[in-house]
């Protein structure tokens, strides 16, 4: 149930972080991968290491904030591969720190942008082809930021629970013609995003007391429930929020 041959999966944001280990995963389980980011220099080594492994990956440069990249990104795919089973949005940015009463205009449409609107073009460009064979798996990357609130990061959470928003109407919208589309609400992972934080001794060890695990999480194991969201495990699952944080918003 967790075979993903025969399918191919596109995943914005994968030559890093977050992205690369969902790309990984799914290439392992059989999914032929589109790995996507700003920059051909960023993507086709990772491509190109999956392809070492023997799996079938190709890159495609893409910044999600232009419209008409995020077509190429769709057109390419299917011109390459006929279809597309899996989208996973996970690109996104964060540019600023610090309370919403200095934020501005500018960074404001940037993060929500990227965030938000790419993430609605994107869906828009690859469900239909889903609904048309009547199968398909939609993962957006969410955040706990959009679950609680924030002094620091406040936009990029308000982003987030957009995107669960999002995930939510599109399952509603998509849900008849068997296209599922869910979220991933990720605590504080190791990653190049998260640096300031984890890189801190003294805000790292105060988020780890806090969460019942006792530490922050590595990006394979959001992986491994962007996996459960792509494969037939989760045929009945649609339109949730899947938090995966080591426990840090229920303590």
């Amino acid at each position: 149930m967790i075979d993903l041959r025969d399918k191919v999966a596109v995943v914005t944001g994968s030559s890093r972080g977050i992205g690369r280990a969902i790309a990984e995963a799914y290439a392992r389980a059989g999914a032929s991968v589109v790995v996507s980011s700003r920059k051909a220099e960023t993507c086709e080594p990772v491509a190109a290491a999956l392809r070492a492994e023997g799996h079938e990956a190709l890159a495609i440069p893409c910044h999600i904030a232009h419209k008409a990249q995020l077509q190429e990104l769709t057109d390419r795919t299917l011109e390459r591969f006929g279809r597309i089973d899996v989208l996973v949005c996970n690109a996104a940015l964060n540019p600023v720190y610090g309370p919403l009463t200095e934020l501005t205009d500018e960074a404001y449409d940037k993060i929500m942008d990227a965030n938000v609107k790419s993430t609605w073009w994107l869906c828009g460009m690859v469900i239909p082809q889903m609904a048309a064979r009547r199968s398909g798996s939609v993962v957006l990357l969410s955040s706990i930021a959009g679950m609680r609130g924030s002094t620091t990061i406040g936009c990029y959470g308000m982003s987030k629970a957009a995107e669960a928003a999002l995930a939510r109407n599109l399952a509603l919208e998509w849900g008849p013609s068997n296209v599922r589309v869910n979220s991933i609400a990720p605590g504080l992972i190791a990653t190049d995003f998260a640096r300031a934080l984890i890189e801190d001794p003294e805000r790292r060890a105060r988020i780890e007391a806090r969460t019942p695990l006792r530490r922050i999480g590595r990006p394979e194991e959001i992986a491994g429930v962007a996996l459960f969201l792509a494969s037939d495990l989760s045929s009945y699952v649609t339109g949730q929020v899947l938090v995966a944080d080591g426990g840090d918003t229920v303590a």
